[in-house]
């Protein structure tokens, strides 16, 4: 569905689409110059947090092996404390770091360019199809491998293969692997298979993977279980179940903020001269939020403010909730949807989709608005009537290699 077919888009002019462009970049300009001392306490508090969580799982499920009376409940707390340390350092602190969100405190501990997270996927490339491809091209068919991971079918733009009538079956294995999923994210599989991938740089990639893989596989399936003598057993499968937590916590979380109804989609058509406030635009009609208390948001990486990210992905997650504030009143003012729900609707919206979509359309109806007639024409002006073209979006929105150039 294009951006033009979209009721909720086409009662706006120009004008008012660059006028929206001009609010958002005036919440930008205020959070920007608001960064204080206050918001550098927030990230530096909660990574002594999740260091301390992790430590002192550590600890516990190390004194399990030298208590039977203790052991077991030591062993189930010391996997609690690690999962939730290895939420915390995915979500809140290693996601919003390497998107430069913290950028502006000049601490090369806590800056983009330095920080390497406790995943599976090197951050170099991370950064490239995360914070390049996916915030750029956000919901775009054929530029965004988010949409999917190019294992499931989540549009029904998208061509069904009888290979799709599996999709529950690798949704689960994706859910249940997903720090491995998203390690060979930056691949791009499709790429690969259509042979226009260079092999030069997939080798290059891929000996990246194998190295971050391998320390991964080594801290928590040997080191560890090692330190722990005789419960090396226990050690070890309470080390996998903080993995499996916060690889199935981290799936649903980017699930709800993608694929619920109401998150759209778009075609490659709609990148034809995109000014920044249709930039913006797009980023509020193709995602989504939920709704919970501060906590939920905190282990979420502020994720639930989904839409508000996607907007502005640099800057400081704690302030996402009164940007939220005011996105919300402007979506009211222009009257665009602005799609949030409860955390287990949103979910369940995205999985009814993969389990629609993994038959072929023609069986089933879809959850998408009906679009009226195409109104692209309005849009087909000459270059000297529309609004300059889109802008640079800042250094986030460009890969890490040409940052560096």
């Amino acid at each position: 569905m294009a951006i033009a077919d979209v009721t909720e888009y086409t009662h706006l002019s120009e004008e008012d689409v660059e006028q929206l462009g001009r609010e958002l970049d005036a919440i930008r300009a205020d959070i920007e110059e608001s960064r204080n001392a206050a918001d550098a306490a927030y990230i530096n508090r909660l990574i002594r947090l999740q260091r301390g969580l992790a430590a002192g799982g550590r600890v516990a499920m190390l004194a399990s092996s030298y208590s039977k009376r203790a052991g077991r409940p030591a062993l189930v707390a010391g996997a609690a404390m690690l999962g939730v340390a290895k939420i915390l350092e995915n979500m809140e602190i290693g996601h919003n770091v390497m998107h430069g969100q913290w950028d502006w405190m000049n601490d090369p501990e806590i800056h983009s360019s330095n920080w390497e997270w406790d995943t599976a996927q090197p951050a170099e490339q991370w950064k490239h199809s995360h914070n390049y491809v996916h915030h750029q091209f956000t919901n775009v068919l054929g530029h965004d491998n988010d949409i999917g991971y190019g294992i499931l079918r989540m549009a029904r733009e998208q061509k069904w293969h009888p290979a799709n009538l599996g999709q529950p079956v690798y949704n689960a294995l994706l859910a249940a692997l997903f720090q491995w999923g998203v390690a060979l994210h930056d691949l791009d599989i499709e790429r690969i298979r259509k042979g226009e991938k260079d092999p030069k740089e997939m080798k290059r990639q891929l000996r990246q993977i194998l190295r971050k893989g391998r320390n991964q596989v080594l801290k928590d399936y040997v080191v560890y279980p090692a330190l722990s003598g005789p419960a090396w057993r226990s050690t070890l499968k309470a080390n996998a179940a903080a993995n499996v937590t916060r690889n199935l916590w981290s799936y649903v979380i980017i699930f709800c903020g993608h694929f619920p109804d109401g998150a759209l989609h778009f075609t490659e058509e709609e990148l034809e001269d995109e000014t920044r406030a249709e930039w913006y635009l797009r980023q509020m009609l193709g995602s989504a939020n939920f709704e919970g208390g501060r906590t939920l948001h905190v282990l979420s990486g502020s994720l639930g403010y989904q839409i508000e990210h996607h907007l502005f992905p640099d800057l400081p997650s704690n302030r996402y909730p009164e940007i939220a504030v005011k996105v919300r009143a402007l979506c009211e003012k222009y009257d665009i949807p602005y799609t949030i729900g409860p955390l287990h609707r949103q979910y369940g919206q995205a999985l009814r989709t993969i389990i629609k979509l993994s038959v072929p359309n023609s069986w089933t109806t879809s959850d998408q608005p009906e679009p009226p007639s195409p109104v692209r024409d309005r849009r087909r002006k000459s270059d000297a009537e529309r609004p300059s073209r889109r802008p640079e979006l800042g250094a986030w929105s460009r890969s890490p290699r040409e940052r560096s150039a």
